[in-house]
Formats: structure tokens, C-alpha cells, sequence
């Protein structure tokens, strides 16, 4: 009887026992993204995974409190759905947001990561101040990121169970009698492998910097090579005046010291990269001369020279994971400058500022440099926490966007990587700084809704910024991508928007031109929209037009017309009833004419090709040549035809092709400088890189030669291997 009893008991316990253990299975943990930054002016946010109640102000469930532990009369709302807390109206000073378990919906399930949330409100943008600051703030990103990453496991385990119009207009060939690179904004120079000052070619091919001599077009010669340096990789270069300037990567081995048998961050990643940019001196094209090398930790991310001046980003994240258990982490970016010594440096905290409204591992660095004397001008340096990814520039500005991870409104989706920081939510934080030689200072920031494709999906006109976006994926049936424009004032501040556009499709092109602005979007269609943007707090779709293929890249001819350049795309019966396919065929060139802006035609369209051609300029508008004066547009191209026994085009060979484009004639194929080819596969150091003209010479450049021809009758003159 005693026994019976014990296990009856052993039952229930064991029962009791798997209830208990089942409630805390399916207990979810609320995890928080939040900056310990803010401006006044801007306000405060934080991110839920999970929604708070509609109530959760009202009854108290959350609240604002000062340093003093007084409530405040901030200004708190509810957004995106209950998933973040917007703070404004708030006036410089430290605080701490209050969430109660009550405050999250199904708070009986839910486990909070954090109860409160302390932030400080500046008025302008603060430098870091200490060593200890800084630690603090990785700190608090690793733990961030470790709740995150935690999350995402449990979940696993439960399943489981008008600058830009005139720059189109003006580069590559207005007055100069040479080319010039494609350049977005009128004044401003984008950094580019090949670049001429009508005597000289100065490339970058197969990781070698080659100066060849085109005075004579039918005796080329190779005139100088730069020293290769196996912790050096050169990538991208600029021409000023009589300086070559060359921008690569920079592998730099740490200098090990004594570890006395305690962990070094350095023996965890013993080798690092910076940006370095090495300066030569060209009046003697023969002999170049190594004047000066400077550097930034990091990745670069874009470089440009307007005038005197040259500015580059580099995005470097370190390695704060080590901070347990490594003696030495190193939290600041490094800078190197030949001039000063022959080390690298860490940055001074005063040279360091967190930007507001992230909580990001990576740093911007923004180093200006006036070129005036080279040999021995001053060059600044600011870090900025808070990563980038697309960059633009003006003369007088530069913005840098960074993604918001946003969690998902799906909250019956048991996926956490979908739940908590689902793409389809991610917003743009776009961050503004003003530009006065090598003083550049932030000014601002601002967020709209949904991602960049590009530079292209931005423009400054005016003292207004402006931006298409798409939010969303354009495979997602359960919830359609919509695509945005938004503009912002001076301040960043929201005065204008255009929302829901062409749902379903995602943005492939854009391009702004004074007051309109041109998109394309794409799914089984290329809508081309027309919006008049001349009244910033009140824009307006004006026209729209439908036709089969879609442009990656739209380039201004004039005022009334676009060349569009792209794919041509097929239509795929589906079979058994399932939905048809779509398939890109040849690369196609579209004139838009927009006149009539309620009512934009394709005046005209050339089709390149079969599936699987080709051209860098679909992803690259530098690769684009234009000749002004002669309307002439080319582009290197790799050609398929026909279709191989996989049902795919066949590589027929590769080249370039020059158009005449105007608006009267259209498009008219006027040279065919395609090497036509058996093989079956593509010889890559044959491909064209470039094209550019000096006087009434063309020359095209791969990576082993570079031909000269006629720019007139398009006939070969001569060529110079490398």
C-alpha cells in the first residue's frame, strides 16, 4: 500500500515535473536592441522582439526616469506594430526606460532580457572621452548580440522540435579632350582602375599599376610599372594634376611582443587590413616617384576628390569579441602617415564619436587630405561607430547609410532569425556630414523605410536629400515588397514621401535629375516611374511605363530622354500549372523619351546577344564610355548566342561596342569590336575592363593589352601587351 502510494506520488511529481519543464520550453525571451546614444533633437528608440501592449504607456508598464529616478515628461510612443519605443521631446541628460513583464503581449510567456534600458541625450555629437567608455559601449553590444544569437538557437532547438543631372550631362568627355570616369555628381571624381590625362594611360591590370605611353596611338609603349609589394593590393586610383594616386588594400602583419603566457587579441588575429593610399609624383611619367603613404584600418568603402581635396571611408570592426580572456584588445581603429613615422597608430579617443540611434561594432572612418602639397599636407581622420554600406557625396556633403534591423510583424513565425531581425523589416539610417576641406563634421541623421540598392538611389538637390528604397522581398508572397521615395531637409528630417509603390517588385535602377526622379522596378515587367519631386513636402508619381526586360543602370542623354541599360527578359510557360518563369536573355539598351512625363515611351531599344551576355557596365556605371561631342556610348562586353545543349547561350566571344545614341536617330550600332571566339569558356584576361579616348583615338583595356583605334572609323591602329 505504501508503495502504491509512492508511486502515485512519483506520478504526479513526474507529471508536475514535465508541466513545469514544458511552460518553460515554450517561454520565449524578449531580447532589446537599443543605443546608448541620442541627440535631442533626433530622440531615442528601442526595438522588441516581441510586441508591447497598445496600453503599455498608460497603465505604466513602461516608463521614463532621469538619472534622479524622477519620471520625466518625455514624449513616449508606440511604432512598427508595438515593436519599438519612440522617445522625443526629451531634453539632454541620462536616463532609463522601465518594461515591465505586463508590458509585452503574452507577458505569462514571455522572459525579458533586460528590465531596463540606460541611455544618455546630448545635445550635439560627443567624442569619446575615455578608454572605459569605450569599453562599456562594446561591452554592452557583445552581451546585445549574445541575447540575440542565444535566441536564434532556442528557436532552432524548437523547431527542430540636380548636382546628379548635371554631372550626367558634363562627365566623360565635356570640355577636356580626353576621357574622364562616369562620374554621379557634377565636381565630384570617383575613384576608378583606369584613368587619363590624354598623354598617359595609368591602369590597374591583374593587380599590377602600369603607365603606357598613347602619344603615338600606332606605337604604344609601356612606360613604367609600379613596384609590386606582396602586403599590398592596389585597386582603385585617382589623377591629380601631377600625382598618381593609388588606394589599395594593405595586409598588415601585428608586431608580436612578449605575452608572458597570457592571451593576446594580436596571436588571435595576427594579421589585419587597412586601406593605404600611396602617392606618386608623375611629372616624369619614365619614373614615379613614391612620395607619401597614408592609411586607415578597415575595408574601404568609397573614396572621391573634389577640387584639392580627397576623402575615403573604411569600415573596420574590432575585435571586441576577445575582450574576456585577451590582455591587450585593441577598440580603436589605427591610422598610418609615412610622413610622421613608419608604425601604425591608434587613434586618439578624441578623434572617436559614437553616432546616435545604433549600437554597431563597426566604425566609419572618414580620412580628408588636402592635395595641394601632397608631399606634405595635413590629413585628418574621425571614427565613427556606427557601419556603413552605400556612400554618396556632394561638394559640400557626404552621407553614409547603415541598415536597422526591425523586428518582423509575423509574430506566428517560430523562426527567430525571421522574428526578431527579419530583412523584410530592415530600415535605412542615413548619417549626414558637412565638408570644409579636411574639417568634416556630422550634421545629422535620418531613417526611412526599407533598403538602398545603391550610390544612384540617392541625391542631394537644393539643401533636400533625396531616396528610393525598397522594403521587403519581391519573393515573398506572404507580405509584398512595396518600393519608397522619401525626401528629407537639410536637418534629415522627413518633409516628403511617396509610399506602396509597384508592390511585389523591388527597385533594379534609379536616377535623380533636378526636380524628377526616375525608378525602375522589376518582377516579370520593368516599370518605368516618372515622379515630379520639385515640391519636396509633396511629390508625385507622374508617369509610368510597362515593358518587358528591366535597366540595372539609367544614364541621362538630356533633359527629355534616359538610355537605360540592361537585360531583355523571356517568359517560361510554367508547367502542371505552376507559375511561369521569368529568364534574362540578351543585354538590352532602352532610349526613354519623357517629354511627356505622364506619358514616358521606349523611343527606341537595341537587344545585344542571347542568355548569358554580358557587360561590367550592368553593375558598374564606371565602365560606361561617352563622347559628348560625337554622342557616342560604349561598353566592354562578353557575348553568348545561340543555345548550347543545357538549353543556355553560348560564349560566342568578348570585346566592345560603341552606339551613337541621340535623341532625334535613336540608337545606331556604330562599331563591333568583338573578338569573335570557339571556346567554349571565357579568357578572362582578355575581357575589356575599360574604354577611353585621347583626341580622335579610342583604346580599349584588359587585363593583357591595350588597343588603340580610330575614333572615327573605329579601325585598329595599334596595340601594346603587357
Amino acid at each position: 500500500m505504501v508503495l502504491k502510494k509512492r508511486s502515485v506520488w512519483l506520478m504526479v511529481a513526474a507529471v508536475i515535473a514535465g508541466i513545469v519543464l514544458s511552460f518553460a520550453f515554450y517561454i520565449d525571451k524578449v531580447t532589446v536592441s537599443a543605443s546608448s546614444i541620442a541627440l535631442s533633437e533626433q530622440g531615442w528608440k528601442a526595438n522588441f522582439s516581441e510586441p508591447l501592449k497598445a496600453s503599455a504607456i498608460s497603465d505604466g508598464t513602461i516608463y521614463l526616469v532621469d538619472q534622479q529616478g524622477k519620471k520625466t515628461n518625455a514624449k513616449l510612443q508606440l511604432t512598427q506594430n508595438g515593436h519599438s519605443v519612440k522617445v522625443t521631446e526629451i531634453k539632454p541628460g541620462s536616463y532609463i526606460l522601465h518594461i515591465k513583464k505586463e508590458a509585452i503581449q503574452g507577458g505569462f510567456f514571455k522572459s525579458m532580457s533586460t528590465s531596463k534600458l540606460s541611455f544618455t541625450v546630448h545635445k550635439d555629437l560627443q567624442t569619446v572621452k575615455s578608454e572605459k567608455q569605450l569599453k562599456d559601449y562594446f561591452a554592452k553590444l557583445k552581451k546585445q548580440m549574445s541575447q540575440m544569437y542565444s535566441r536564434e538557437e532556442s528557436a532552432e532547438s524548437k523547431n527542430s522540435m540636380d548636382s546628379s543631372s548635371k554631372s550626367a550631362l558634363s562627365s566623360s568627355g565635356g570640355e577636356a579632350d580626353h576621357s574622364e570616369t562616369n562620374n554621379q555628381v557634377e565636381g565630384v571624381d570617383e575613384s576608378d582602375m583606369v584613368k587619363t590625362d590624354g598623354k598617359f594611360i595609368y591602369s590597374i591590370l591583374n593587380g599590377r599599376v602600369i603607365v603606357t605611353d598613347i602619344q603615338n596611338p600606332a606605337n604604344m609603349k609601356k612606360m613604367a610599372e609600379l613596384p609590386s609589394d606582396p602586403e599590398f593590393n592596389p585597386t582603385q586610383l585617382f589623377l591629380h594634376e601631377n600625382t598618381l594616386i593609388v588606394l589599395g588594400d594593405r595586409h598588415v602583419p601585428y608586431d608580436y611582443e612578449e605575452t608572458s603566457g597570457e592571451v593576446s587579441s594580436k596571436m588571435m588575429m595576427p594579421v589585419n587590413s587597412s586601406t593605404n593610399v600611396r602617392f606618386y609624383d608623375v611629372k616624369n611619367a619614365k619614373n614615379p616617384k613614391l612620395i607619401r603613404e597614408i592609411g586607415a584600418e578597415g575595408y574601404l568603402n568609397g573614396a572621391r576628390k573634389t577640387g584639392d581635396m580627397l576623402y575615403f571611408v573604411t569600415n573596420v570592426m574590432p575585435n571586441f569579441w576577445a575582450m574576456e580572456g585577451a590582455k591587450d584588445v585593441e577598440l580603436r581603429p589605427y591610422t598610418f602617415d609615412s610622413k610622421k613615422k613608419d608604425k601604425v597608430s591608434s587613434m586618439a579617443l578624441s578623434d572617436l564619436s559614437i553616432l546616435p540611434g545604433t549600437l554597431e561594432g563597426t566604425y566609419s572612418v572618414i580620412t580628408a587630405m588636402d592635395l595641394e602639397d601632397p608631399e606634405q599636407s595635413q590629413v585628418v581622420t574621425k571614427g565613427y561607430l556606427g557601419g556603413s554600406n552605400a556612400m554618396y557625396m556632394s561638394k559640400e556633403a557626404l552621407y553614409l547609410t547603415a541598415p536597422i534591423y526591425v523586428p518582423s510583424k509575423n509574430d506566428d513565425n517560430n523562426n527567430a532569425i525571421d522574428r526578431i531581425w527579419n530583412p523584410q523589416e530592415t530600415n535605412t539610417e542615413i548619417f549626414k556630414f558637412s565638408l570644409d576641406g579636411t574639417k568634416v563634421e556630422f550634421v545629422s541623421s535620418g531613417e526611412v523605410t526599407g533598403m538602398l540598392l545603391n550610390q544612384f538611389s540617392m541625391d542631394e538637390h537644393e539643401g533636400y536629400f533625396r531616396v528610393v528604397t525598397t522594403k521587403g522581398f519581391a519573393w515573398n508572397t506572404d507580405e509584398l515588397s512595396e518600393n519608397n521615395l522619401y525626401i528629407l531637409d537639410a536637418g534629415m528630417k522627413k518633409v516628403g514621401s511617396i509610399e506602396g509603390l509597384a508592390k511585389g517588385e523591388r527597385i533594379y535602377s534609379a536616377r535623380f535629375m533636378g526636380d524628377k526622379a526616375y525608378m525602375v522596378t522589376f518582377k516579370e515587367t520593368d516599370p518605368l516611374f516618372v515622379m515630379d519631386v520639385s515640391n519636396p513636402s509633396a511629390p508625385k508619381v507622374l508617369g509610368e511605363l510597362k515593358i518587358p526586360g528591366f535597366s540595372n543602370y539609367l544614364h541621362p542623354l538630356d533633359e527629355n530622354h534616359l538610355i537605360g541599360f540592361g537585360y531583355d527578359t523571356k517568359t517560361i510557360p510554367g508547367e502542371n500549372g505552376s507559375q511561369p518563369r521569368i529568364i534574362t536573355g540578351g543585354m538590352k539598351i532602352s532610349l526613354f523619351d519623357v517629354t511627356d512625363f505622364a506619358n514616358p515611351k521606349e523611343k527606341d531599344v537595341e537587344i545585344l546577344g542571347g542568355q548569358g551576355t554580358y557587360s561590367p557596365l550592368q553593375y558598374d556605371h564606371k565602365a560606361l564610355f561617352q563622347h559628348r561631342g560625337k554622342d557616342l556610348y560604349g561598353f566592354p562586353v562578353t557575348l553568348y548566342q545561340g543555345t548550347n545543349k543545357d538549353g543556355y547561350g553560348q560564349y560566342a566571344g568578348e570585346g566592345a561596342m560603341m552606339y551613337e545614341i541621340t535623341a532625334e536617330e535613336g540608337i545606331q550600332q556604330v562599331a563591333n569590336m568583338i573578338k569573335s571566339s570557339k571556346q567554349q569558356n571565357e579568357d578572362w584576361e582578355q575581357l575589356v575592363q575599360r574604354m577611353v579616348y585621347a583626341g580622335d583615338t579610342l583604346y580599349t583595356i584588359s587585363m593583357k593589352e591595350t588597343k588603340s583605334y580610330d575614333l572615327n572609323t573605329f579601325k585598329e591602329i595599334g596595340v601594346v601587351t603587357y
